[in-house]
C-alpha cells in the first residue's frame, strides 16, 4: 500500500510551497554550475585595465582642453564630458565593489575605494552599505533602501504619508522625474559625505574623508584658477547636472516600475532577483553606455560576474527562466524610462487619494 505523504500532511499547502522552493533552489544550483562550467565567472583584468586607462586618458584630454580654451564658454562642453567620464568611473567602482575586477576581496575594496573617492567624489563605505542591502532584498519594502521614502516616493503607502511641499512634489514626481535627475549628482555627494560624519562605526572613515576633500580641493582649485568665477560656477553646474542625469538614467530603469515586494512576503532567490529586475536591450553599445547595468537580471543573480560575460550569461538565464515559467523582463531604454515616469506618476496619485500599487499585485502583494 502506497501512502500519499502530501495528502496526509496537516499542512499540504505549506508542504507544496516548500517543495516548490526546494525545486527552484536545485534548478538554480544547476544554472550556477552551468555558468561556472562556461567560465563566465572568470576575471577579465585586461578589459578593466583598458577601460580604466581610457578614462584616465579622457581626464587628461579634458584638462588639456580646459587649459587651451581658458575663458571660452565652450568649456561647458568639457564640463558635460567630465560628467560622463565621472559616471563611467562610478560604473568601474560599482564593479569593483562586487568583486568583478580583481581576484581578491581586499584588492577589489582598495580599488573600489580609490575609484569612488578620488575619481567620483563619493564615499565607498556609504555606497557599499546601501548597495549591499539593495542586492539582498531588491524592491522589498522595509529592506531595500532604494525604495525608501525620500524626496520622491516609490510606494503608494509612502506617498500617502507625505505632507506640505513634499506632498506637492510627490504628486508631480513622474513629470518632474528628469528635472529632478539634474540634482542627483549633488545629492550623491552630500549624502555620502554626511554619512562619513555620523558617529556610527565606519571602516576607512578617515581615509575616505581625506581622499574626498583632497579630490575636491584639487578639482575646484584648478577650476577656479583656470576659469573666471562665473564660468567656473557654470562649469561645475553643468558637470554635476550631466553626472546626475547619467547616473539616474542608468540606475532607475533597472528596478523602478518593477514589482514591489511587500514586507511580509518571502520569495526564493531566483524569483526575488528576476521578478524585480529589468534588462535593457541594445547590445554592446548599451553595455558600454550603462557599464553593464543593462544586464540587471544577470548582475543580480551573479553579482561578481565581470561585465564582458553578462551577454553570454543572459542566454542561459533567459532559457532557464522560460523553462521554469519565471517572467523575464527586457525592454529598450526609451520604453524603460517611459515605464519609470508612468509608475512614478501612478504612485504619486496616492498623495491625494487611496491607491493600490499595481506592481505589488503583480507578485501577489496586498
Amino acid at each position: 500500500m502506497t501512502v500519499d505523504v502530501a495528502s496526509s500532511s496537516p499542512h499540504p499547502r505549506r508542504d507544496a510551497v516548500r517543495a516548490e522552493l526546494a525545486q527552484r533552489t536545485r534548478s538554480f544550483t544547476e544554472l550556477a554550475h552551468e555558468i561556472r562550467s562556461a567560465g563566465l565567472n572568470g576575471r577579465t583584468r585586461w578589459f578593466y585595465l583598458a577601460v580604466f586607462l581610457g578614462l584616465v586618458a579622457a581626464l587628461v584630454a579634458a584638462a588639456v582642453g580646459m587649459v587651451l580654451l581658458r575663458d571660452s564658454w565652450f568649456q561647458l562642453l568639457i564640463a558635460a564630458a567630465l560628467g560622463v567620464v565621472f559616471t563611467q568611473f562610478a560604473f568601474l567602482g560599482h564593479e569593483a565593489s562586487h568583486r568583478q575586477v580583481l581576484a581578491s576581496g581586499p584588492a577589489n575594496d582598495r580599488l573600489g575605494r580609490l575609484l569612488a573617492t578620488v575619481f567620483v567624489g563619493i564615499s565607498y563605505s556609504w555606497w557599499m552599505s546601501k548597495h549591499t542591502r539593495h542586492h539582498g532584498n531588491p524592491n522589498k519594502v522595509g529592506k531595500d533602501p532604494d525604495v525608501a521614502l525620500g524626496p520622491v516616493a516609490f510606494t503608494a503607502e509612502d506617498a500617502a504619508t507625505t505632507t506640505g511641499v513634499h506632498r506637492w512634489l510627490v504628486r508631480r514626481q513622474g513629470w518632474l522625474f528628469f528635472p529632478l535627475l539634474l540634482l542627483v549628482g549633488l545629492d550623491l555627494h552630500q549624502a555620502s559625505f554626511r554619512s562619513l560624519l555620523t558617529r556610527r562605526p565606519l571602516q576607512g572613515r578617515g581615509i575616505e574623508i581625506g581622499l574626498i576633500l583632497g579630490r575636491f580641493a584639487v578639482y575646484l582649485g584648478l577650476l577656479f584658477w583656470l576659469l573666471p568665477v562665473g564660468l567656473a560656477f557654470a562649469f561645475l553646474g553643468v558637470q554635476l547636472a550631466v553626472f546626475g542625469v547619467y547616473m539616474g538614467a542608468s540606475f532607475a530603469p533597472n528596478h523602478v516600475g518593477m514589482p514591489i515586494v511587500p514586507a511580509d512576503q518571502r520569495l526564493d532567490f531566483l524569483d526575488k532577483q528576476v521578478l524585480t529586475s529589468r534588462n535593457i536591450t541594445g547590445g554592446w553599445w548599451m553595455t558600454a553606455l550603462m557599464g553593464g547595468l543593462n544586464y540587471q537580471i544577470e548582475h543580480h543573480l551573479f553579482p561578481s560576474m565581470p561585465r564582458p560575460h553578462l551577454s553570454r550569461a543572459r542566454r542561459l538565464v533567459r532559457q532557464h527562466c522560460a523553462e521554469l515559467g519565471v517572467r523575464y523582463t527586457e525592454t529598450s531604454l526609451a520604453q524603460a524610462l517611459g515605464i519609470v515616469v508612468r509608475h512614478m506618476n501612478e504612485v504619486g496619485l496616492a498623495a491625494s487619494r487611496t491607491f493600490r500599487c499595481p506592481t505589488a499585485a503583480a507578485i501577489g502583494g496586498p
